[in-house]
């Protein structure tokens, strides 16, 4: 690991002011659980290390008129046993507890996860966030490519979004808080999240010298029905295959608006807006749900190597819709 300064600042002002107007020469360290391996591989050379675990403000689950707060330094473990997020966002504290590593769900944060780099093996050994050879040939389409994404890949970018809270609170119409040298700014989640056309560019829309500090889920979102569904390789400690994460608000029985975003298929959260809106005015049977789950996979563009992906896109949509429409408990 490149030596590296440490920085601890007990204010949010304190910690922007220590951060670099570049990306790479300053990082932010929270849980560490991807960061630091990160730099381990070389893959991460920060100069300078800003430890924010101290910064109060950052911390906790709170109820206001707006909706429900959620700090980016609560730990995965944190959201999974809150009370609110259990008894309104039961696909949330799903997603939180199928992190199976306890070790990672008590240090790792809802920042960390909303921010982390991308799994993708190219990636990780150096081979650029683009995956590109010597002669910027890119790599990922003639390559192993079994976990690499299905949809989003008419640009340079095939890996996935590895994030496990992100497609539910894009499903739920969260909203990100972001810190920086010009004050507090707030983007929905949705497009928090974009496909970077180079590699010095970044999978979200922070800034190097802007932090997550916290995200709004709206009080509108609070009646609907939600749910996660994951398949998985094994149940060890392991990204998923695909998931897919639903909102649903019913009335009278039937869907009145929907919300469906799959994830680990993509290098953003991806939603199927024309799934969504042929479910209005639909009861949720399996029938519906089946359909539902054929229209969102419509427009995937499978790589060689992982076709196998549709099918799991195609299934995960469907058992979410069915477990929001039972009423969407969690099985976290």
């Amino acid at each position: 690991m490149q030596a590296f300064e440490y920085a601890n600042p007990s204010t949010l002002k304190e910690a922007v002011g220590l951060l670099s107007a570049k990306w790479g020469e300053a990082e932010i360290l929270a849980g560490g659980t991807d960061l630091l391996s990160l730099m381990k591989n070389y893959v991460a050379t920060p100069k300078r290390l800003v430890n924010i675990k101290g910064i109060a403000e950052m911390k906790g689950i709170r109820s206001t008129a707006e909706g429900v707060v959620i700090g980016a330094l609560v730990t995965l473990q944190e959201l999974h046993d809150d009370k609110t997020i259990h008894d309104n966002f039961h696909g949330l504290a799903h997603a939180a507890g199928s992190v199976t590593s306890a070790q990672i769900r008590s240090m790792g944060t809802v920042g960390g996860d909303l921010c982390q780099r991308p799994r993708c093996w190219y990636f990780r050994n150096g081979f650029g966030l683009l995956a590109k050879d010597a002669k910027g040939e890119p790599l990922v389409p003639r390559g192993d490519n079994r976990y690499h994404a299905i949809f989003g890949t008419d640009g340079p970018a095939y890996f996935v979004s590895a994030s496990s809270l992100a497609p539910m609170l894009v499903a739920l119409g969260a909203k990100a808080r972001l810190f920086g040298p010009n004050g507090k700014r707030e983007v929905p989640l949705a497009t928090f999240y974009a496909i970077p056309g180079a590699d010095d560019e970044r999978e979200t829309v922070l800034k190097p010298n802007e932090i997550l500090t916290e995200v709004v889920i709206p009080a509108a979102s609070r009646g609907m029905a939600n749910a996660t569904y994951e398949v998985r390789q094994k149940t060890a400690l392991d990204w998923p295959l695909a998931t897919a994460s639903v909102a649903l608000k019913m009335e009278r029985g039937k869907v009145a608006s929907a919300k469906i975003v799959m994830g680990h298929v993509a290098p953003i959260p991806w939603q199927a807006p024309e799934a969504a809106r042929w479910l209005e005015g639909k009861a949720i049977t399996e029938e519906t749900a089946a359909q539902a789950g054929e229209a969102a996979v419509r427009s995937a563009k499978p790589l060689s190597g992982n076709k196998y992906k549709v099918q799991q896109a195609r299934v995960a949509v469907k058992r979410a819709l069915l477990e929001a429409g039972r009423g969407g408990m969690s099985h976290g």
